[in-house]
């Protein structure tokens, strides 16, 4: 009777397996919540505060998007490097059209929007079409968009008086925070429906996974691809304009250094709430770990590297993590007994 009623004995070895399997879907999301609390305890004042929550949303928002921006090419297993380089030239250019040429901030925004949608449709064509390896065209394309900001603005600041309309894209608040997190939250949830619940969503997973099989079912795959650099320039272009809103001038220095942390968000999206596939809650649980990991470090007094150093760190842990989990999916499925 004793043995009848005594509790299932669980095997270290079927505790190791299920730790496993779940650590890859929720160890990114447990370690931000580990890292919130980390900092909240050492830096009560600083850190836990609504004034902390405002300046990491509003410093962050502009690499949120530009990681959802990387994201959407990377469903097909392309990389769009461009989400670094256009910025450059779109936050110049939503400026000078209203300070130069006379344009209204709304004009300005919906040309430098339609220019993003034109500039991810030749990167799209490059790589469809020339077949040109995603990394190389967009490497050449964004060099080439560089030099455009260089030229148009001269080497120089681009400022002048912008309407308060425009400013407040991205300096107007709602319910206390910042307004451009709704907008990373409204856009989320829109790339979330179409990846998750619409065909587009399924035809561009199937393209990434295996683009000739895609093909054989029927799938356009060379219309999704150019589709999906679309998208990715238009996103490139609204955080443009958001930068541009936020800082009030343009100038060709600024927006490189968004490239490394859009593009170790969205590979760190890969590696956690769908492991193995890049998704949309999981690039913006990678943005707020790097967002929150580098806050807090600058906070106890970290040197001006460190957010370079941790992105970077950061990106390589991403890939180990991913070419791990890679591996394992592959063991398992050529594993005896297994179909």
């Amino acid at each position: 009777m004793n043995a009848d009623n005594s509790a299932p004995v669980v095997s270290p070895r079927a505790l190791s397996r299920d730790f496993s399997r779940v650590l890859p879907i929720y160890g990114m999301p447990v370690l931000l919540l580990l890292l919130i609390g980390f900092f909240s305890l050492l830096l009560p004042d600083t850190f836990a505060t609504l004034l902390n929550l405002n300046s990491i949303l509003g410093d962050k928002v502009i690499i949120a998007i530009l990681a959802l921006a990387a994201m959407v090419p990377m469903l097909t297993n392309k990389i769009d490097l461009t989400v670094g380089y256009g910025i450059v030239l779109w936050h110049i250019l939503v400026i000078s059209l209203q300070t130069r040429y006379g344009f209204s901030w709304q004009a300005s925004v919906l040309l430098v929007l339609a220019a993003g949608l034109v500039f991810g449709f030749l990167n799209g064509l490059l790589v469809e079409m020339a077949k040109i390896d995603s990394f190389i065209a967009t490497l050449g394309t964004g060099t080439v968009v560089y030099a455009v900001a260089l030229w148009h603005s001269g080497g120089r600041q681009v400022f002048g008086e912008l309407p308060e309309g425009f400013l407040l894209l991205n300096g107007a608040t709602l319910l206390g925070l910042p307004i451009c997190a709704f907008y990373v939250l409204a856009l989320a949830v829109l790339l979330w429906i179409v990846t998750e619940f619409l065909p587009i969503g399924r035809f561009l997973y199937a393209i990434g996974a295996n683009p000739r099989a895609a093909q054989l079912n029927g799938i356009a795959t060379r219309r999704f691809v150019i589709g999906a650099f679309m998208g990715s320039g238009v996103l490139t272009a609204f955080a443009g304009v958001l930068l541009a809103s936020r800082l009030q001038i343009g100038q060709a220095s600024v927006g490189l250094e968004f490239l490394l942390p859009a593009l170790v968000g969205a590979f760190l999206g890969s590696t956690t709430i769908r492991p193995g596939r890049v998704n949309v809650w999981g690039t913006l649980i990678g943005v707020g770990v790097l967002a929150v990991g580098i806050a807090g470090i600058q906070q106890l007094g970290g040197a001006f590297f460190v957010e370079p150093l941790f992105n970077g760190v950061t990106l390589l842990l991403a890939i180990g993590i991913a070419g791990y989990a890679g591996r394992r999916r592959t063991r398992v499925r050529n594993a005896p007994g297994k179909s």
